[in-house]
């Protein structure tokens, strides 16, 4: 699915696929700009000194890349790939293939609906997509909500129905759930409100596909869970929280220790 605009924008993140690789930096064809591509200069190319580009990158390799800069008149976009972490470019590289799925999707609903794609896009997908975000991400949320995710956004028209129905006969919402635990205490007359403090930063995700929530378990211990796409986000998302509440009430003067199971208490 191309995307509405004719170029990226700068600090977006860019599926592509390397055209050419040069002594000072790679061409790289932009998979979801049609006719766009950019160029990484070898110093964007990996963290530190590189001697040999091509210890890094080869033609045909598929990369995810931080848009560094772009000037539309001259059609020069440039791009970064040592500026991307190994969770975005998962990330990155989900979204585009769930653009891909939703292509698939939308090709079988127009023959479902004895049209083509191009008069479901002209006649409300891109509205679809303005609204939100992806047309990957209006199948997943008429799956999950149906009809009012559209009474939502103030969305109407005849063909809802059929393509709530078909999202859900399509879209498969898969999500892992896993546990830790963490020990929060805090000694002073004011303990309850650091430890709250404490427990409400483990649960701010950065992440709009990752929820955090924390439970109490009979102080100091309070189980979180983590629902993430995946088990090693969720791994990961799980140590970022537990870190950002022991931070926060060490901080405050309290401390804090975090366990993947519940610790049985000591015997007497």
């Amino acid at each position: 699915m191309a995307k509405l605009n004719p170029f990226p924008e700068e600090g977006e993140l860019v599926v592509g696929t390397v055209r050419e690789v040069q002594n000072f930096g790679a061409l790289v064809t932009l998979e979801e700009y049609p006719g766009k591509e950019g160029f990484c200069h070898i110093r964007e190319v990996a963290p530190g000194w590189v001697k040999r580009i091509r210890d890094y990158v080869r033609e045909q390799q598929r990369v995810v890349c931080k848009v560094m800069g772009v000037d539309q008149k001259k059609g020069h976009v440039d791009l970064s790939i040592k500026a991307v972490n190994d969770h975005q470019r998962r990330e990155a590289i989900q979204a585009w293939k769930n653009e891909q799925k939703a292509d698939n999707m939308l090709k079988i609903l127009a023959e479902r609906e004895k049209t083509t794609p191009e008069k479901i896009l002209a006649s409300h997908g891109r509205q679809l997509i303005e609204t939100f975000g992806t047309l990957y991400a209006a199948f997943q949320e008429a799956a999950e909500y149906g009809e009012e995710a559209f009474k939502q956004e103030s969305i109407t028209g005849a063909w809802i129905p059929g393509f709530v129905a078909f999202a859900k006969e399509n879209i498969q919402q898969s999500f892992v759930d896993i546990t830790g635990f963490l020990d929060v205490q805090h000694p002073g007359s004011d303990g309850v409100k650091h430890v709250s403090k404490a427990l409400k930063a483990a649960e701010k995700s950065e992440f709009e596909d990752v929820t955090i929530e924390v439970a109490y378990m009979g102080a100091p211990h309070y189980r979180v869970t983590v629902k993430a796409p995946d088990f090693k986000i969720a791994e990961t998302e799980l140590g970022k929280a537990s870190d950002r509440a022991i931070q926060a009430i060490q901080k405050a003067g309290g401390s804090g220790a975090f366990h993947r199971e519940l610790e049985k208490p000591k015997a007497a």
